[in-house]
């Protein structure tokens, strides 16, 4: 029988199959719309519930005999985790990557090409191969091909953070398949990348979603950066001491100095980088996942597409290239919906990084030109003094008001004019390389203006420059916030060729002029007030799922959530995959005594509640 937009289908699968009561925010249009066959791009932030997009309407169209789903994702643990989850919902689900053998390859195209696999999980290199093309043309003309999602898609564009050539390739699934829908979905898509999107994988025609970017159960605070170790040391010990988070930095040795800086305080860190053996890598992935506890410190090698909802922080030490690669990072904590952090140190030297980064990539002058414009967005959200919020949903075209929860609204800083300071840190390096002859780092040229007379500026004799201590009133930190904003502007450059050195560009001339002016936040440097200490447990810090719970309940939980570390093992799979905390702190507020009791429970299919309703009751009962 031929699907319509009007079907009941759909809920009844995310009721029975997924044991939640009503669709969340546009899932049900857009389920709607792809299960009646029409094509889609979904923008929906982490943890919106983009999963069950697709996954809904892959049940409803195989239940209608219409086949086959294939899921077109980048990396090998989500498909693990993804396939491991509906298996657990009682859902015929598979993948094919490099973790399986021949056989096992074989295997699992053989019960596709017999319909027996509901959704298929393949990386974008596989879906393209001729080998599998074949077998989908084999599907297409018995009329078992029901789906294609290709999730995070902003990797097909070229504008986006995480830019991956081969999905390119991915719009011969348009040119071959013409007859059947496909959805597209990300997290994060600027207009730009969100163009670039549609027109590489020719959805013109596809219907758009575009869900609101905001996540406000995040508290985004930026602080400038001094000793960046320290401060990150400070933020956990404070804000919070036993919870899972991710630590973001630039280089692999910052990874692994910072890991074992946290290690040797007595956090649980691990290290994730490329440069580690992939075996190690995945080891540390899996303990991430399923241990409580576990900081990661990682490049943004790490990430994508981690599922584990209670993150409680995410820091950055390296400011990212663009807005689009800080909201995705920061989105991966907070997927629970409880309260969260995204933190982030950043200095001049983040500026000085970037830019060069971008100066001396091999990429057209166009391509560097936009590159700036995302890079001085976030510049940009990082010197605000404003909400942070609001600039960030507003360069995704999203209109908010302030939050009262980013570190701008709850510790509003001080403004001032560094217009002045501006024009004599430029006459100073006008003036230093007209009598020199070469050019100078900022440190110098600092304590030149500062009046500073050490041995390098007597060495050159600058102590004579006619802009000699002129600037004494400037402390160094507001000095420093001034060179940030005027690289960052363009108005000055680095020449990261000779050291380092500050040049001077065509954007000067206006700021001495004084037709630019300078306005600034003043360093906030006093720590955020102390949170009252929790108490932990033997597992780690408390969820916040379980907050509102008495005694008893807390004991149910703690049961509860012992039980379900020693199934997840079995299982290796996630805990969060077998029942997430707030499933958890449910039933242990119900205390149920009987079967009937589970029913109505959010996150309580029917598979799981036949494979796990009578441990469950078993683990209440003791208590």
């Amino acid at each position: 029988m031929p699907l319509t937009a009007s079907s009941p289908e759909p809920l009844q699968i995310l009721q029975e199959v997924f044991g939640y009561a009503a669709f969340r925010g546009p899932q049900a249009p857009i389920v709607d719309h792809v299960t009646a066959g029409g094509d889609a791009l979904v923008l929906m932030p982490t943890g919106g519930g983009k999963s069950l997009c697709y996954q809904i309407p892959a049940i409803a169209r195989q239940r209608a005999g219409q086949g086959v789903t294939v899921v077109v994702s980048p990396l090998i643990a989500l498909m693990h985790d993804q396939v491991g989850a509906l298996h657990e919902a009682g859902v015929s689900a598979a993948f094919l990557n490099s973790t399986l053998d021949w056989e096992q390859t074989q295997d699992v195209e053989r019960r596709m090409l017999r319909g027996e696999i509901t959704l298929l999980y393949a990386a974008p290199e596989r879906v393209t191969t001729p080998r599998f093309l074949s077998q989908l043309d084999s599907l297409k003309e018995r009329g078992k091909l029901a789906l294609f999602a290709i999730d995070e898609a902003h990797c097909v564009s070229q504008w986006g953070h995480d830019f991956r050539p081969e999905y390119r390739a991915l719009t011969v699934l348009h040119e071959r398949y013409a007859g059947v829908p496909r959805i597209a979905l990300t997290a994060t898509a600027d207009a730009l990348t969100r163009a670039d999107i549609v027109e590489r994988l020719q959805l013109e025609e596809a219907r758009q979603f575009v869900s609101s970017f905001d996540r406000p159960n995040i508290r985004y605070s930026i602080v400038e950066k001094k000793e960046a170790t320290t401060q990150l040391l400070r933020f956990i010990e404070r804000e919070h001491e036993g919870d899972a988070g991710v630590v973001y930095c630039q280089s692999r040795k910052r990874v692994e100095d910072v890991a074992q800086t946290l290690c040797d305080a007595g956090i649980n860190a691990l290290p994730y980088h490329a440069g580690l053996d992939a075996s190690l890598r995945q080891k540390h992935q899996d303990r991430f996942l399923r241990d409580e506890g576990i900081v990661m410190v990682a490049t943004i090698a790490f990430g994508m597409g981690i599922d584990k909802p209670d993150v409680r922080f995410v820091a950055h030490l390296d400011m990212p290239k663009n807005i689009e690669g800080y909201y995705q990072e920061t989105g991966r904590a907070g997927r629970d919906g409880a309260p969260a952090d995204a933190w982030m140190a950043y200095g001049l030297q983040d500026v000085v990084n970037q830019r060069r980064m971008i100066d001396e990539s091999p990429a057209g002058e166009e391509f560097k030109q936009v590159m700036r414009g995302k890079l001085d967005a976030l510049l940009s959200l990082a010197e605000a003094s404003d909400c942070r919020r609001v600039r960030l949903l507003g360069y995704f075209g999203e209109k908010s008001i302030p939050c009262g929860n980013c570190d701008n609204c709850l510790n509003p800083p001080q403004v001032w004019d560094g217009t002045d300071a501006a024009r004599k840190l430029l006459s100073t390096i006008y003036r230093v390389q007209q009598q020199s002859g070469i050019s100078f780092g900022a440190g110098h040229i600092m304590d030149i203006l500062r009046g500073k007379e050490t041995e390098k500026v007597k060495q050159f004799g600058h102590e004579r420059v006619s802009t000699f201590g002129i600037g004494s009133e400037f402390s160094e930190p507001q000095l420093r916030g001034v060179l940030r904003q005027l690289i960052a502007t363009g108005a000055l450059s680095v020449d990261a060729q000779a050291f380092n050195t500050l040049q001077l560009t065509e954007g000067s001339r206006e700021v001495l002029k004084g037709e630019t002016p300078v306005m600034l936040r003043e360093s906030v440097s006093s720590p955020a007030e102390r949170k009252p200490r929790r108490e932990k447990t033997s597992r780690g810090a408390p969820s916040p799922a379980a907050a509102s719970l008495d005694a008893s309940g807390q004991a149910r939980f703690a049961a509860l959530k012992a039980w379900r570390g020693e199934v997840a093992r079995e299982h290796n799979l996630p805990a969060y995959v077998i029942f997430h905390d707030a499933t958890l702190a449910a039933i242990a507020e119900r205390a149920p005594a009987t079967l009937e009791d589970l029913q109505g429970i959010s996150g309580i299919g029917g598979k799981k509640l036949e494979a796990y309703g009578a441990d469950v009751l078993r683990v209440c009962a003791s208590f």
